[in-house]
């Protein structure tokens, strides 16, 4: 029988982080009988600590590789590190730079070490703050040259990450966040379940899904949540905010919630595995950040019926429905609080063919990157549309 081909994906890790769940995604919907995924993550330390996908990597046929860090000052020793790599594990048939800082450093030895196909994939719109955010500018820069194809979640990820030339290069897709649709459809009993254990069933929640990191702006929604609350609480109704995730940044995020007398109703959840049970819990969305590619989570909490308030910084890309409304993140929090008061009530729908239909089915694009890991052609995939800016939905006020 013939061998899977082998595809190498590069991560900064394998935590509960928004690329690796995408990845993951299409991992499970893959026939791994033609085609398997490898992993190149980064971690320091003389031993390698077990991360949140690990398991399940080794479980469907994947190999998990470590690097160090990157931390500038260890260029040299970290292109060494790389050569030697591929030196030793060149047998794959696409490599696929999520980690896109320093794809321009490891993309080129994989092309040194005979790995047919480089491909670099923008999954952000944006970059840390201080000398971190100037350092990753200057490492993309060559990145439009040395990958054969350049991947981005969205036409903002893209010009953010290959420049403003990347919308005409013949190397240029939109590979769409798909997700797994049909588990993310609106369930009643499972919003019941979740609730009651959750001491909210009576109560109306707020929810967010992402990591603790200066992007998603948790500093922003802890305000909008305080004035929410307080407004609830005069007409005699419990508000809770869920939060999923975690981060650098949670602890802070925990002070203020008790500064803003509000840290008894927020509920800090950590990494769900089975996240999708808690969407079925919220009643609306928030989703405040500074900025994106093109947030999964969107797409997720869309799927399962949800409202959703997002951020103007995001991309209009991942309002494909109804439900999304953008807002101006420099008007104040009370104007958010007060928009979500006003837009409370609304009957849960199934919105499994809205978003199949969008393009963000987890089963098409598989089966779409399958075709493509197998042949190194693109011609089957959605390529970049004419306007890299999807229609407005919700509108933007102010």
């Amino acid at each position: 029988m013939e061998k899977p081909v082998r595809v190498l994906h590069v991560l900064g890790g394998l935590s509960l982080g928004g690329a690796e769940s995408r990845i993951m995604d299409l991992y499970r919907c893959m026939d791994r009988s033609k085609v398997q995924f490898d992993f190149l993550v980064h971690q320091d330390g003389a031993e390698r600590v077990p991360e949140f996908y690990d398991k399940e990597v080794e479980g469907l046929g994947g190999n998990i590789y470590r690097l160090p860090k990157f931390k500038v000052y260890n260029y040299a020793a970290y292109k060494k590190a790389i050569r030697s790599f591929f030196r030793e594990h060149h047998d794959f048939a696409v490599v696929q730079g999520h980690m896109t800082s320093t794809a321009s450093i490891y993309l080129p030895e994989a092309a040194k070490a005979g790995v047919p196909v480089r491909v670099a994939h923008a999954r952000s719109a944006g970059v840390d703050q201080g000398l971190k955010g100037i350092m990753t500018k200057i490492l993309r820069i060559p990145l439009l040259k040395c990958a054969d194809y350049c991947f981005a979640c969205s036409g903002e990820a893209g010009r953010s990450v290959f420049g403003k030339k990347w919308i005409d290069s013949p190397k240029a897709f939109i590979i769409p966040n798909a997700v797994d649709v049909r588990k993310f459809v609106y369930q009643e009993s499972v919003r019941k379940q979740i609730r009651e254990e959750l001491g909210i069933a009576d109560g109306y929640a707020l929810g967010h899904v992402g990591r603790f990191h200066y992007a998603k702006n948790h500093e922003f929604l802890l305000e909008v949540f305080a004035v929410f609350h307080d407004r609830m609480k005069e007409k005699g109704i419990r508000a809770a905010l869920l939060l999923l995730g975690e981060g650098p940044g949670m602890e802070a995020a925990v002070r203020q919630a008790s500064d803003l007398g509000v840290r008894q109703d927020v509920f800090f959840m950590g990494n769900q595995k089975e996240v999708w049970k808690y969407y079925q819990a919220m009643d609306y969305f928030v989703f405040p950040s500074r900025f994106e590619g093109l947030p999964g989570t969107v797409i997720e909490a869309q799927a399962a019926g949800l409202r959703c308030m997002v951020s103007d910084r995001v991309t209009r890309e991942a309002g494909i429905s109804r439900l999304v409304h953008y807002e101006d993140i420099g008007i104040p929090a009370k104007d958010w609080a007060g928009y979500i008061m006003d837009n409370m009530s609304y009957q849960r729908e199934n919105m499994c063919q809205v978003i199949e239909d969008a393009g963000f089915d987890v089963r098409e694009q598989a089966y779409r990157m399958e075709r493509f890991y197998l042949t190194g052609e693109m011609s089957k995939m959605r390529s970049l549309p004419s306007s890299s800016v999807a229609p407005h939905h919700g509108g933007v006020r102010g």
